[in-house]
């Protein structure tokens, strides 16, 4: 039982060490999850709406706190650090994201919780079945905790706090070290618009109450329609909803043309106008190349004109997008996005906005 109970530590100590380093790696992300769910409770629990609306200006402390508690503890738990402590936290923490994730499930209300962020999507079920899978072993390891001899390691994790909460912020100062979104670096944004290969379906039908799967529709018509499945589903575009229009009508394709340079405002109000200086300048220092400076906003018309009025970009034309999608392109706010011929050339956080030599040697 001691070996199990090794093999039980591992486990859960690892998961849990990779799954907060693939969160805190994108605070902004998991914060962007945090949102989404107060806001569901808000609306299915209305007597608590305040309340849930009221912890929505915190959700990036939030994020880095818990991704870095994540790291924290299994850390503590593969160092034998404190084991009664650092098994009792485990369990209520996977406690909070095993409700989490049931909720998702069972009311289908946040399809994807984000558990491992966006290196490993989990179906809702999937997801609630890891946790309670996680809840077992800790569950296993509580009960064999006498037996986990305590090793003098808090420098270890002295020194592990310290390096995720300095990740965290770095992190949110810049950009994700990792980028894991369809945006990033390197990405064709028309190409992943499009399935990687055919898409094949496979049909679920009836008949005397019988049910059987076809790869064609059966021409059979006492059989009854039941679904529908799709086989290859990691063959789906990668890209559904970017899409950027403005009063004259539907701009994607010609963001695909040429060398574009976006400056994403997602909205006005928490905009860091501090960093709009070196922006202005950029566009000036760009001007006569070929590369074209546009703003990219999901904020109204009469708010995005007074922007540009109040920072002088007033040459600059603005297009719209969807806000989610903004949110997916760029983790800060403002931030300036890079396209040669609707490839993603680079991408910088308002506190780290390149020079024009910079911006043009990434196209040439």
């Amino acid at each position: 039982m001691l070996i199990a109970a090794q093999i039980a530590r591992f486990l859960v100590g690892v998961i849990f060490i990779f799954s907060g380093l693939i969160k805190l790696n994108d605070p902004v992300g998991t914060q962007i999850k945090f949102e989404e769910y107060f806001e569901v409770f808000a609306q299915d629990v209305p007597f608590l709406h305040d309340f849930f609306m009221a912890l929505v200006p915190f959700t990036l402390a939030m994020s880095v706190l818990f991704c870095a508690a994540e790291i924290i503890l299994g850390v503590a738990l593969l160092v034998s650090y404190k084991p009664k402590l650092t098994s009792w936290l485990l369990f209520f923490l996977i406690t909070f994201f095993t409700f989490l994730t049931f909720y998702s499930a069972y009311f289908n209300r946040v399809t994807d919780c984000g558990c491992f962020g966006d290196a490993i999507k989990l179906k809702p079920w999937t997801s609630f079945g890891k946790d309670v899978f996680l809840m077992i072993l800790i569950l296993f390891i509580i009960g064999h905790r006498n037996r986990i001899r305590p090793r003098k390691t808090g420098w270890v994790i002295t020194l592990t706090t310290i390096l995720t909460l300095g990740l965290g912020i770095y992190a949110i100062s810049f950009l994700p070290p990792l980028d894991l979104l369809p945006y990033a670096v390197g990405k064709s944004i028309p190409a992943q618009m499009k399935p990687s290969e055919p898409l094949r379906y496979k049909y679920v039908m009836e008949k005397e109450g019988k049910t059987q799967e076809f790869d064609q529709y059966p021409t059979d018509q006492s059989y009854k329609f039941k679904e529908m499945l799709l086989v290859n589903e990691n063959a789906k575009p990668k890209i559904t909803d970017y899409r950027v229009w403005n009063d004259e009508g539907d701009f994607t394709q010609q963001t695909f043309e040429g060398n574009k340079l976006f400056i994403i405002v997602k909205n006005i109000k928490d905009i860091d106008a501090g960093s709009l200086p070196a922006i202005r300048s950029l566009v000036e220092q760009l001007n006569g190349s070929s590369i074209k400076p546009y703003i990219l906003t999901s904020t109204s018309d009469d708010e995005i004109k007074a922007f540009r009025k109040e920072f002088q970009l007033d040459n600059v034309p603005y297009y719209k997008a969807d806000a989610t999608v903004l949110k997916t392109i760029m983790r800060s706010n403002p931030g300036t996005w890079l396209l040669k011929d609707g490839v993603v050339r680079g991408k910088w956080h308002y506190n780290s906005t390149p020079d024009a030599e910079e911006v043009k040697s990434l196209v040439n």
